[in-house]
């Protein structure tokens, strides 16, 4: 893979219009998630317990499960598609990746390089498909009888469809799906820190991620100073082809349909009376940064997913008004919450309906061996590390006698 990191580059910015940035933060953390998946192989183990019968010795195993197969979407192309492939095959799975109509190019890679590291042929397979196919041959392959377990990252919507047709034939699925992060920034905070990281972490790979900060929860008393601060970092922000010299720090969105989403939620909180900071107009899927204050719960951006380079901003007077807040959403994949007293910082992460928070730090935040993964309806299990085993492994209990043993009849 670090060998085709040019190539896996190229492919995404002419597939998704990636940034040299964020096509290359993928080959990286990929190439990271097949050295954690590596080391792995050794970590898939049981334990012996105490039995209540004299006599009897009693372990138990981790074993694979058989067929495991992997729906990756098209934002994190490659982080993802390796994410559904590494952890299953070390556990000694053989997998599948049903890969992105938008972005096939880049799965396919994918499977050249397993193939080309030496896995034998029927280990590691790559499916791809016309868009109007996907229905029908993902319900077909979570229904074929060797498919024993399922991932899926892709939007809650979809995520809902797969949940009721892995119910359908009693099989575990992890979904990593949407998000809606709150980033929490109390009087205390170091405000040049909570924007460059509100920046990062809104508009990196134009708002396209999971995990991007859609919500900027900000003390009032800091408010302003926070607001004028982050317009003039969005003022940086500005968006264009990838391929251009040098480069612009944003990409485009993937279409104009989602520009034109992204565009229809800016309308409807302007006309409730939000106020817009940055770039009024865009060109077809070109947008470059933007965001919202006086955002209210009444506007679409207070509760709807944007996925593009958009974030509201909403002020709050107490701790316990910024916790509500940052919970008063169907989402709970990731939040942030920037403060100077870390027992507060603490205190608060704990009350977030969230899988992960990050406590000065970014909500765009992924390593390949931490525990990843949300509640509510940003989905359910975990990728990474020691929790991936737990999700693509069978626990299995053995028992050995070692003398006779005595029964009633």
């Amino acid at each position: 893979m670090a060998e085709r990191t040019d190539e896996f580059i190229a492919t995404m910015m002419a597939e998704i219009g990636a940034t040299r940035a964020w096509a290359g933060f993928n080959v990286r953390l990929a190439i990271g998630m097949l050295r954690e998946a590596a080391a792995l192989t050794t970590q898939v183990c049981g334990e012996t317990m105490p039995s209540d019968r004299p006599g009897c010795f009693a372990m138990s195993v981790r074993k694979p499960v058989g067929v495991v197969l992997g729906i990756a979407p098209w934002n994190g192309p490659l982080i993802l598609g390796v994410r559904a492939i590494a952890t299953p095959l070390a556990c000694g799975n053989t997998v599948i990746l049903k890969g992105s109509e938008i972005s096939p190019g880049t799965h396919h890679l994918i499977g050249e390089v397993f193939r080309d590291a030496g896995f034998p042929p029927g280990v590691v397979n790559v499916v791809l498909n016309a868009p109007g196919d996907a229905p029908d041959l993902v319900a077909k392959m979570i229904a074929h009888p060797a498919v024993r377990r399922i991932n899926f990252t892709g939007s809650t919507h979809t995520g809902r469809i797969i949940a009721r047709l892995c119910a359908e034939h009693l099989k575990p699925v992890v979904l990593e799906l949407g998000g809606k992060a709150p980033m929490i920034v109390f009087e205390d905070a170091d405000l040049d820190e909570a924007v460059a990281a509100a920046a990062f972490g809104a508009f990196m790979n134009s708002g396209q991620i999971c995990m991007s900060t859609e919500r900027l929860i900000v003390h009032e008393s800091v408010a302003a100073t926070f607001v004028d601060k982050l317009a003039r970092k969005a003022k940086q922000l500005h968006a264009g082809d990838p391929r251009d010299e040098p480069p612009a720090p944003l990409g485009p969105l993937v279409d104009v349909e989602a520009a034109a989403n992204v565009g229809g939620l800016i309308a409807d909180a302007v006309q409730r009376g939000a106020q817009l900071h940055g770039a009024a107009t865009h060109d077809a899927a070109v947008m470059s940064a933007r965001f919202l204050t006086g955002v209210t719960a009444d506007m679409r951006i207070y509760h709807e997913e944007s996925f593009g380079p958009i974030t509201a901003v909403v002020t709050f007077k107490s701790e316990a008004e910024a916790v509500r807040i940052a919970n008063d959403t169907e989402f709970g994949l990731t939040a942030a919450v920037f403060t100077q007293n870390i027992a507060r910082g603490l205190r608060v992460a704990d009350q977030l309906d969230t899988g992960m928070c990050h406590i000065n730090g970014p909500t765009v935040h992924d390593e390949a061996h931490m525990p990843f993964g949300g509640v509510k309806a940003s989905g359910y299990g975990r990728f990474g590390g020691a929790a991936g085993i737990v999700e693509f492994t069978d626990l299995r209990w053995i028992t050995i006698d070692t003398q006779p043993a005595h029964y009633p009849i």
